[in-house]
């Protein structure tokens, strides 16, 4: 592989995109998109200037049931024709001898990835934040609306019992990719069983539904959803607390990582977390009554993957590098929200 691209073998992955891209004009340049700490995405030019985007697992060993590159395809290519904005989807390599490991490559779309409150300072005015955030919600009632079995998705995963499928998941990677003793995440798991809302009807669930996960058009619309690999069948509700945890107010600190930038809709001129449950209600027609529970599951899940994450720079297997102890500290303030959200229900 490139010494200076790691993760891309340039000459193998170039001779994959001219069998089975169209159009593509070699020779092809690869460069790192920042931004993500699981799967690994590349910006590809060609030498005619258009642009595509290349995505791969980690570097090195991984857990056997993440990163599946063929699945993300699947999803992703399976709402192309729905009203939910994503990528076309352009090709599938699952021979590790081309790359390594399976990637997949998709349009490149034209878009701001707002993922903290400078970015949107720079990039967007009060008027035009009102607009995105209206659209980050009508995107995610589309999602839901959307039939599985009418896009080809209804064997994605099972339907019933999203909660305790989730809860079971998410207690084992911890147990595999903890790199410490943390009591709190053991104690809120079993809460979280012990409280278990009913499920109420089964929709797409993205898994991972913020603002820095989309790319937002000059005005201010959503251009696609990104970051499909958490994607499954289930609660639709899990996706409007994990939203609204990530949906801060200007007046509010990031409570579940202090040391970082603040979050994108911290720079206000947002619609306020309630207009956000308030919007979806009306969308939906579902009761968010209930919704402080889906939030204190995502900030425990969201503690087990960030824990998962740093368990994988600990072992060398992501490019780059990171603040290690900022990731330690920030799966605590994670279990911590937790566990202050479950005080309140």
């Amino acid at each position: 592989m490139s010494a200076d691209i790691p993760g891309i073998d340039s000459a193998r992955v170039t001779d994959w995109f001219a069998g089975n891209v169209a159009g593509v004009t070699a020779p092809l340049a690869f460069s790192r998109i920042e931004g993500g700490h699981s799967n690994l995405t590349y910006l590809v030019q060609d030498a005619a200037g258009s642009r595509y985007v290349l995505r791969r697992p980690p570097l090195g060993k991984l857990l056997a049931t993440a990163h599946d590159m063929a699945r993300e395809h699947r999803i992703i290519s399976a709402l192309v024709p729905t009203s939910v904005p994503v990528p076309e989807t352009l090709g599938l390599c699952e021979d590790d001898s081309v790359n390594g490991a399976p990637f997949y490559v998709m349009d490149y779309v034209v878009g701001h990835v707002l993922d903290t409150a400078e970015v949107v300072r720079t990039h967007f005015g009060e008027d035009v934040r009102q607009i995105t955030g209206e659209s980050v919600v009508s995107v995610l009632a589309r999602l839901h609306a959307v039939d599985p079995d009418a896009v080809g998705l209804g064997k994605l995963g099972r339907k019933e019992a999203y909660l305790a499928r989730q809860l079971k998941r998410w207690r084992g990677q911890w147990e595999k990719s903890k790199t410490r003793e943390l009591p709190s995440m053991d104690q809120l798991a079993d809460a979280l069983e012990q409280k278990m809302p009913e499920q109420i009807g089964a929709s797409i669930v993205h898994g991972d539904y913020r603002l820095g996960n989309m790319l937002t058009a000059e005005s201010g619309e959503i251009a696609a959803v990104l970051d499909w690999e958490l994607c499954t069948l289930g609660d639709p509700l899990a996706d409007v607390g994990f939203l609204l945890n990530n949906w801060a107010e200007p007046d509010e600190g990031e409570e579940t990582s202090p040391e970082a930038a603040p979050p994108p809709t911290a720079a206000g001129g947002f619609p306020t977390r309630n207009e956000v449950i308030a919007r979806y209600e009306e969308l939906t027609g579902r009761d968010l009554s209930g919704v402080a529970y889906y939030r204190a599951f995502q900030y425990w899940r969201l503690a087990a993957i960030v824990e998962g994450v740093l368990d994988r720079y600990l072992q060398g297997k992501m490019a780059g590098s990171v603040d290690t102890d900022l990731y330690a500290r920030r799966v605590e303030n994670l279990a911590d929200a937790a566990v202050s959200m479950m005080a309140e229900l």
